[in-house]
């Protein structure tokens, strides 16, 4: 991933190209390149870093074309650099490919190429697609495409050009997003609308499964057994600015909604459900070393630390280790017990927190081997790290995070899952009910998402107030936490998190009349003591809104008012309760008028201790 622009017209395609992906510049991304077709061969100009590069390339190496493609990428598989941009060429230089996603077959795929005496240049998944293109091509760039898409498992949007047909792009979708622009004597392609606003208003947004053939003359719509299709297209009346949102007024909205997409995306690869195996490409940790574990140390901060405290339990359940999760700019302070049987576990979604970084270099040096959760390829912390599980995300604006956290949740899950199994604490049968369970979330995250008007109707409760309160037990005592900051960080309310176990120890002394308290409640061996929990606020006066699983209806009537999950999992419902805490603090702040996207004194990345 990140950013594609395609187009096939009567105008120099370079300079549309490069004007498409700067509108695009932000949903970030850490290299681009472009292809155009100049006749008789295909030009490819790409470089790492900052579109500036690509343009001062394109200057000093003109290419003249009508045809071409472009992207920006976000690394996935393989380290921002010059040879790892994107667009991807096969043996012959006459196949250029763009695309976003994953292709979670693609060491299978590369394997088999090589052994036929293909020739890679790359470290990406992407890279197979050129190459079976080229072996399926027979003087028909669509048949070679259909054939080649044949072959892959995962995710996909893709812009492909051929030297001997110099005049169609070929674009296609499966999980990823991606629209065609319908222009007068040019069409366009692109990730996202904001890329083509200044051409054409006319759109259509391909489905899963759907082909796209782009001409200057015209678009011809085909499923992937190339019968045409008939599509409706959409008239864009945004503004530029809107339409970099996907029509969201803010990116934080934009970027709850994409969680089923991240979710899927972080698992894409990771499951080997046949073999009953979870498979963690950035971790080589020695089965010896793992079995003699002694204790693992979860290094974070704000967010990814409320991330940890979910996965402390998970990680116990599973591994049959301790875990002690700790502040990471604290943890230099306190002269930590580490040695060389621990896993000192960071977390970070940019990969360049200073505290984080900080305390992982002390745990080195200390003896530890260190694992990375992290959502950047290529930041400080991907390269420091021993060992690297990478969230796929993409590219998160908001200060607030939102999408980061749920992938981090996933890849918790994951590790403990496949730490139980080298460690051989779990059996194979509860490892299989994970993944399945891992499986179905993206699902159920778009359930819980089509719930937002009816959590947005509650907001209007909490503009008013002046302490807001959450409370839960278990793994929604971590869940708490990060509701809380979801709402202070970005509504300036003043929320505070507790332990509902607590409460008799202090904290009912603050409940008084009309005090708004949310009660998570979706572990099922505790509803029974959630209830007391929440009668004991609700005899001081509180208002309570209650976020439970479907059969607690017990407390839905004691509630004020419920919002009712989906049904899954207890081990899931973190991933899921989280969804409609955010919904809550993005609407509260919205009706209070906040910089959703960028509140006050705070940044994205904190790079200074």
């Amino acid at each position: 991933m990140c950013g594609i622009v395609g187009y096939a017209g009567r105008e120099q395609a370079a300079p549309i190209l490069l004007d498409g992906l700067q509108r695009l510049e932000y949903r970030g991304y850490d290299s681009a390149g472009a292809a155009v077709c100049t006749g008789a061969k295909l030009e490819v100009r790409k470089a790492a870093g900052r579109l500036e590069r690509l343009a001062q390339l394109l200057e000093e190496y003109p290419v003249t074309g009508v045809t071409g493609i472009g992207h920006t990428r976000w690394a996935t598989h393989g380290a921002p650099a010059d040879h790892n941009a994107h667009p991807h060429v096969d043996c012959t230089g006459r196949v250029a490919v763009v695309h976003n996603g994953i292709i979670e077959n693609y060491l299978a795929l590369r394997a088999e190429l090589v052994a036929r005496g293909h020739r890679f240049s790359s470290d990406t998944d992407t890279e197979v697609l050129p190459h079976l293109i080229e072996e399926n091509y027979r003087g028909d760039l669509l048949e070679a495409v259909r054939a080649s898409l044949a072959r892959l498992k995962g995710s996909w949007a893709i812009a492909v050009v051929h030297a001997d047909e110099p005049d169609r792009v070929i674009v296609a979708r499966k999980d990823s997003p991606l629209v065609v622009g319908v222009g007068r004597d040019a069409n366009f392609a692109a990730s996202d609308i904001p890329a083509i606003l200044p051409y054409t208003r006319s759109v259509y947004v391909l489905e899963d499964g759907e082909l796209a053939v782009i001409t200057a003359e015209g678009v011809t719509f085909l499923d992937m057994h190339g019968r045409p299709r008939e599509k409706t297209v959409l008239h864009v009346d945004w503004d530029a600015a809107a339409s970099e949102k996907g029509g969201y007024e803010h990116f934080m909205r934009k970027e709850i909604h994409e969680q089923p997409r991240a979710v899927r995306d972080t698992l894409a690869g990771k499951l080997d459900r046949e073999r009953g195996r979870i498979v963690l490409p950035g971790v080589s940790l020695e089965r010896e070393y793992v079995r003699s574990l002694r204790k693992i140390d979860v290094l974070a901060m704000g967010t990814a630390r409320h991330a940890g405290l979910v996965g402390k339990p998970v990680l116990e359940w599973f591994a049959r280790v301790p875990v002690e999760v700790d502040l990471a700019a604290e943890f230099r302070y306190r002269d930590p017990l580490v040695d060389d049987r621990t896993i000192a576990l960071m977390i970070s979604q940019s990969g360049e927190t200073a505290d984080t970084l900080a305390a992982m270099r002390e745990a080195r040096a200390r003896g530890a081997q260190v694992l990375a959760i992290t959502n950047v390829v290529g930041s400080s912390l991907a390269r420091e790290a021993d060992h690297v599980i990478y969230t796929v995300a993409g590219p998160e604006v908001a200060v607030a995070s939102t999408k980061a956290y749920t992938t981090q949740l996933v890849a918790l899950y994951l590790l403990a899952g496949y730490l139980g199994l080298e460690r051989e604490t779990v059996d194979r049968a509860r490892v299989a009910a994970l993944m399945d369970d891992l499986v179905a979330l993206p699902a159920q995250l778009e359930a819980v998402l089509e719930m937002e008007d009816e959590v947005a109707a509650l907001a209007e409760r909490f503009v008013p107030a002046e302490h807001v309160f959450f409370i839960g037990r278990g793994l929604d005592a971590a869940t708490a936490m990060e509701g809380a900051l979801k709402l202070k960080e970005i509504s300036y309310i003043h929320a505070e998190a507790y332990a509902a176990g607590e409460l008799k120890h202090g904290t009912l002394a603050l409940i008084t009349d009309g005090v708004p308290v949310v009660a998570l409640a979706t572990q099922r061996p505790l509803l029974d003591k959630m209830l007391s929990n929440i009668k004991e606020v609700k005899a001081r006066g509180a208002w309570v809104l209650a976020v439970t699983v479907p059969e607690a209806e017990d407390i839905a009537r004691v509630a004020d008012a419920t919002v009712f999950l989906p049904a899954a999992a207890d081990l899931m419902m973190p991933v899921l309760s989280v969804v409609p805490l955010q919904i809550l603090a993005y609407h509260v702040a919205r009706l209070l008028g906040r910089d959703v996207d960028k509140p006050r004194n705070l940044a994205k990345s904190v790079t200074v201790e």
